[in-house]
């Protein structure tokens, strides 16, 4: 059986840690990037069921990065993430595909919840 494999992309590796840590302690394949430059790099050779961007990153927004993947993953759960809460309607954000809206400091089990529900 294939792992439940995640992408978490945040600027901040604090966070990108701190999540990757938790959910590989749940059983989930973790692949984290810093940009969506990267995330979408990562892409061109993983495919994710599940991902949590950040919003604000530096380059392609999360909201840009969102876009793009909905593209060719459809059916893909993707969630932001965001420490900008004022900065971000929850409105937009599901104008741009995203399936979920969470803010920093966000809680772990809840994000482990909306992903095993995701699976």
């Amino acid at each position: 059986m294939n792992k439940k494999k995640i992408l978490i992309v945040d600027d901040d590796i604090q966070i990108l840690n701190l999540f990757k840590k938790a959910f590989e302690r749940k059983g989930y394949s973790i692949h984290t990037a810093e940009t969506g430059e990267q995330a979408l790099e990562i892409m061109k050779n993983e495919e994710f069921k599940v991902m949590f961007l950040d919003l604000n990153l530096p380059g392609i927004s999360g909201m840009d990065l969102c876009r793009e993947i909905r593209k060719d993953n459809p059916n893909a759960h993707i969630f932001a993430v965001t420490g900008h809460a004022s900065k971000y309607e929850f409105s937009e954000c599901r104008e741009a595909g995203f399936d979920g809206y969470f803010t920093k400091p966000v809680n772990l089990k809840l994000l482990h919840e909306v992903a095993e529900e995701a699976f």
